[in-house]
């Protein structure tokens, strides 16, 4: 079985050659190429794991090819480039266009086979990730705020600036990050994401720095990202302390581990997002005006759902054909009446709202098509959780017959009662103005268990 297959471009055949059964001794698949122009054909014929590129060739050289393919973006694979003639102006160039690494001629064999499989690993996790995210729904549709999106996106790929990303809550906006990420000439370096919201204040530092507290010491977030890019998740979440703190590191481009003494040099882009006004914050004193200037190098606003509903048809039909490629779900097709019902839904968890409505309902696979009965019932059920806190979405209701309406305002608004009296039916009615009796009969028929809704 292939371990791989490997594109080696270059115009010497015994060099080709060599390399050829090199390879293919330790059962690697081989493509080869010996010009610029039969590589750009192999490119096209094939999906190589890894691209071993020769630099001086006679009718164009490597890192031209290799800049060429960079802004294509046909390049899904690392590149590693082979010279007789290395230097390390050479070899910068060759980097900052995206190789994987550089190997000098004459090829030594132990070490061609060591970066080639080190380069093949990277290879694979950079495909998996791609596999397992799914489709980037921030990035999905045709409409104008969705092609500009993608425009500005590409552009912050495209460059080293650190970018942050503003969006609501559940609009991809990690996903995104992402996307910068494998698009980018640090594709093969990796990326390490975190979200600070989740970390008490005192930790955050520590897990960003690392410490030297232990007898081995500890890498941290920073440190484990070199050579790639760090996500940051809701940055506005940081306090003044570790704000000061990482600025003088984003900004000196060097940090030292908690406990050590050695300054680490940085060589990672950082992404942040943000779901809230961060530039209120900025202005209200909350945040520190240095720290968002080395972060708001290039921004990115994500739009709520709400605002390309038109755009409804390609991100239903994106997320349904992922779940049946990746995960072996029917696929299913949305009536007309179907979309409709999801345009003029409020959506106040956007995109990751609608991934997961689309899941459930290829989930429960009551046929071909999903119809409007069927999404109204799994929109109900969606809307529920979020009634108690963020008030009743009427767009869903307003669209319904008025039966439907009324059953699921009650159901929304009965569960919200039971949730505030801590699943007490007594102190429910009393809230609502209704007999416990009656209470008891409409919790009956709309299928309500109050014990369910008291706390743990």
């Amino acid at each position: 079985m292939s371990r791989g297959e490997i594109l080696v471009v270059d115009d010497e055949p015994d060099i080709r050659r060599l390399v050829q059964e090199i390879l293919e001794d330790e059962d690697y698949q081989t493509v080869t190429a010996d010009n610029a122009a039969h590589a750009r054909e192999a490119l096209r014929a094939h999906q190589p794991d890894v691209i071993l590129l020769d630099i001086w060739m006679p009718d164009e050289d490597g890192i031209s090819l290799l800049k060429e393919w960079h802004e294509q973006g046909t390049l899904n694979a690392p590149v590693i480039i082979m010279s007789g003639h290395g230097n390390i102006e050479t070899a910068v160039e060759a980097t900052r266009l995206g190789a994987y690494d550089f190997i000098e001629k004459p090829v030594s064999m132990g070490k061609l086979l060591l970066i080639v499989d080190r380069a093949l690993q990277a290879s694979q996790k950079l495909k998996t990730a791609a596999a397992t995210t799914g489709p980037v729904g921030a990035l999905v549709g045709n409409s104008a705020i969705m092609s500009e999106l993608r425009k500005q996106v590409d552009q912050a790929a495209a460059s080293e600036a650190w970018v942050m990303i503003n969006g609501e809550t559940g609009t991809g906006k990690s996903a995104i990050a992402r996307y910068i990420h494998n698009h980018s000439t640090r594709s093969t370096g990796p990326f390490v994401e975190v979200s600070l919201a989740s970390i008490p204040s005192q930790n955050i530092l520590g897990q960003l720095f690392g410490t030297e507290l232990s007898q081995s010491g500890v890498a941290g977030s920073l440190e484990q990202a070199q050579g790639g890019t760090l996500l940051l998740n809701e940055i506005g979440e940081l306090d003044p302390e570790n704000q000061s703190m990482l600025a003088q590191a984003f900004r000196e481009k060097r940090f030292q581990r908690f406990g050590g003494n050695d300054d680490i040099e940085m060589d990672v882009r950082v992404i942040t997002t943000n779901a809230h006004g961060i530039r209120d914050a900025v202005t209200a004193g909350r945040f520190r005006q240095d720290l968002f200037e080395l972060l708001n190098v290039a921004a990115l606003n994500i739009p709520s759902l709400r605002e390309h509903v038109e755009d409804m048809p390609e991100l239903v039909n994106a997320y349904a054909e992922w779940f049946a490629d990746r995960e072996g779900m029917p696929y299913r097709k949305f009536t007309t009446g179907a979309l409709n019902n999801l345009r003029n839904y409020a959506w106040p968890d956007n995109a990751r709202e609608l991934r997961g409505l689309i899941k459930k309902l290829l989930i429960m696979n009551q046929g071909p098509e999903v119809t409007i009965q069927e999404l109204r019932e799994a929109l109900l059920d969606n809307v529920t959780p979020a009634a108690a806190g963020d008030g009743l979405d009427t767009s869903l209701l307003l669209d319904m017959p008025l039966r439907d309406a009324r059953d699921g305002f009650e159901k929304v608004y009965l569960e919200h009662q039971l949730r505030k009296a801590n699943g007490n039916v007594s102190d429910a009615a009393n809230a609502a103005g209704i007999e416990r009796t009656h209470l008891y009969r409409k919790l009956k028929q709309l299928g309500i268990n109050p014990k369910s809704l008291k706390p743990h």
